[in-house]
């Protein structure tokens, strides 16, 4: 046993030295971010950005719905992936402060597939449609922004004013919403 850990201290301490014009090898999780950016199906309102072209495991996704109430916005999210991916889900927040049921105000995200419904078989592109849908489709049932989602079940005219104010910026109730409309 001990052979072994000194095995592996002196490999970690050759690659901490420099591999002198050895290429260092892909993790799973990079070579697996990999596959799933090159498989990665956009649909119109989706674009990426890699501010470092780098780096994969690190990236916005910019959601531009073209429908419901969040029509016009432009929301984006950050996305990190963790070393144990795809064994994990990535780290997702909403950079953009947004009136939602099921994205807090600190851009924390209510997406099940995020959380209890991860499994390796998911990719990418299942969350950017996850994320996708929770601004066709948002669900007061399973909130992070209690408030918003008691309003969208009791008055969506209500909660409609409230979306369109905070897309345009403006107060709803305490809390300020910077403008994030396209147009």
């Amino acid at each position: 046993m001990i052979k072994l850990f000194t095995l592996k201290q002196q490999k970690k301490d050759g690659e901490q030295k420099g591999s002198g014009g050895q290429q260092k090898k892909a993790s799973a999780a990079q070579l697996r971010i990999q596959k799933d950016i090159s498989e990665l199906n956009l649909p119109n309102t989706c674009a990426t950005d890699f501010p470092d072209p780098d780096d994969l495991l690190n990236f916005k996704l910019i959601i531009s719905p073209d429908e419901g109430f969040y029509r016009d916005g432009r929301f984006v999210f950050n996305f990190r992936v963790g070393s144990n991916y795809p064994h994990e889900p990535p780290k997702v927040k909403c950079a953009t402060q947004v009136y939602h049921p099921n994205i807090d105000l600190e851009g924390n995200v209510c997406l099940n597939i995020l959380r209890e419904d991860w499994n390796p078989v998911l990719n990418i592109n299942s969350i950017v449609y996850g994320l996708q849908f929770l601004f066709l489709e948002p669900n007061p049932e399973d909130p992070l922004n209690k408030e918003a989602a008691d309003i969208l079940q009791t008055n969506r005219r209500q909660f409609e004013y409230n979306v369109k104010k905070a897309m345009r910026g403006g107060y709803v109730g305490e809390t300020y919403f910077e403008c994030c409309l396209l147009k």
